[in-house]
This record gives C-alpha cells, sequence and structure tokens, in this order.
C-alpha cells in the first residue's frame, strides 16, 4: 500500500523580522509513514519535531520540500488530519459530548448530528456515562481522552500528536500511554507522535524517527520488534530496556550535535 504520508526533502528556515538572522530549523527532513504504523519522532529541544508536526497539518509552509498525504500536498487542505496538542484546550462552557463534536461542527456539520458521531468516538476513549460533564468536572487524564475523541471524531487520515501526555503527572501519564494503545488499536488510524521521553516513544511505537539537534535532520529510523499488544511491564524486559539505551545513544551521540537530554523542556 502507498505510504499516508510522505514528506520529501523537507526543509524549514526562518528570519526574524527584526534582526534579519536567518535560522534554519530542519534540514532535508524525508519521511514516509505507512497505513496504521504509530511513529514517534524524538530529537534534542529546538530541532524542530513540533514545527514538523505544524507542516504535516498544514498550519507551516516548509521553505523546501514537500509533505503529501495520499499524494496531495497538505497545503490544498482537501485530506484531513486530526491533531492532539499537549494542552487539550477544551471549551469550558460545551460539555464532554460537544467538545468531541466541535471539530465536525468547524466543517458545517450540524450540531445534532454532530454529536450522534461523536458518542461511538466517546465509548471507544472510555468516556461513556461523561457525555454531559464540563471539562472542569474532568481529571486531566480524561481531558485528554476528550481532546484526543475530538481529533478522531472528524475520521483522519492521519492523527498528529504534539506531546499529548507531557502536561500530565508520571502515573497517568503511563495510563495514557497504555490508554492510547487501546484506542489505537481499536481506531485502526495512522499516528505521526512527537514527545520528549524515550520510553513513551519506544513503548508505543511501530518506528522511533531520532532527529538531530538544530537544524533538525532524520539520523535514525528505528524499527520497535517488540510484539503487540503490549503490557506496561514491557519496559521492564531486556529488548525495551535495550531499544531505550539505542535511542539515548543517538541522541547523546556525535550524530545528533547534542548533549541534552530528552526529559525535559518542551521546545519543538
Amino acid at each position: 500500500m502507498p505510504p499516508v504520508l510522505m514528506a520529501d526533502a523537507v526543509g524549514m528556515e526562518y528570519v526574524h523580522p527584526r534582526t534579519g538572522r536567518s535560522v534554519v530549523a530542519i534540514e532535508d527532513f524525508s519521511v514516509e509513514v505507512e497505513p496504521q504504523q504509530f511513529v514517534t519522532i524524538v530529537g534534542p529541544s529546538g530541532c524542530g519535531k513540533s514545527t514538523f508536526l505544524k507542516i504535516a497539518n498544514g498550519l507551516l509552509r516548509p521553505t523546501a520540500g514537500s509533505v503529501t498525504i495520499h499524494g496531495e500536498d497538505v497545503q490544498s487542505g482537501r485530506r484531513s488530519r486530526g491533531t492532539v496538542f499537549q494542552d487539550a484546550s477544551l471549551l469550558p462552557w460545551y460539555t464532554v459530548l460537544r467538545n468531541a463534536a466541535y471539530g465536525l461542527e468547524c466543517q458545517g456539520v450540524r450540531r445534532q448530528e454532530a454529536e450522534e458521531r461523536a458518542r461511538p468516538v466517546l465509548e471507544l476513549v472510555g468516556l461513556t456515562g461523561f457525555e454531559d460533564a464540563h471539562p472542569h468536572e474532568l481529571s486531566g487524564g480524561m481531558r485528554q481522552r476528550v481532546n484526543v475523541a475530538r481529533a478522531l471524531t472528524i475520521d483522519p487520515e492521519i492523527l498528529l500528536m504534539d506531546e499529548p501526555f507531557a502536561s500530565l503527572d508520571a502515573q497517568t501519564r503511563e495510563f495514557m500511554q497504555s490508554e492510547l494503545l487501546g484506542i489505537w488499536s481499536k481506531s485502526s488510524k495512522t499516528v505521526l507522535f512527537v514527545t520528549h521521553q524515550i520510553d513513551e516513544a519506544v513503548y508505543l511505537s511501530d518506528r522511533v524517527l531520532v532527529m538531530s539537534a538544530r537544524p533538525g535532520r532524520l539520523i535514525a529510523d528505528i524499527t520497535v520488534d517488540i510484539p503487540r499488544p503490549r503490557d506496561l511491564r514491557i519496559k521492564r524486559e531486556p529488548k525495551f530496556v535495550e531499544l531505550v539505551a539505542q535511542v539515548w545513544d543517538l541522541l547523546h551521540g556525535p550524530a545528533s550535535g547534542s548533549l541534552e537530554t530528552t526529559g525535559a523542556g518542551h521546545g519543538g
């Protein structure tokens, strides 16, 4: 099957409007994401991970190269992407159901139809019974489930996730990692996920893409050959520890161009 997403020699250069200084954020970044794959990008802070996700979402136009979804440039807007950011950004005056349906309403779908389409997605993410709750009545993990539901309700061709669990405490984060794998296996979506956490990347993914320090380049594409379904206890297995160490070495080796760790900061 052809790839869902294809990035071809993507580059992104910023020019500071006041100083005129040029900064190259991403350079010659190419990758293909196959249907139903879970692919994660890791790299030092400021290497361009989040910038690339914005390009893939059509929010930024690259200064070099292109990104296509099913062969169509993301800038055309004809291919749907669902996006999950670190901040759930739910509308506090809307119920859980209305928040989940909001993306469809923005596309012009009538509220009643949008909410009917959102109900089975809320069931998928484990929020049945909370349809009439408001965001302030939910835990952080539950708010992120609503965030995921809102992205899935539009039935996107690819789900783009930018550090969605970074603001959660460690225990909730691990729980949400496990929950996300369950949601992903049931929804059969293609996922491109950005994180600073190496163990999160290995646990979730079919492939881990490792980027260098700025300008961000792809320095490794690692296949995670750990069978699915995966229990959180897999994190204690030798194969898992070995893969985490492999990614860590790449991030801290000469090719990375940086000595930053991946557990701190939220830069792109």
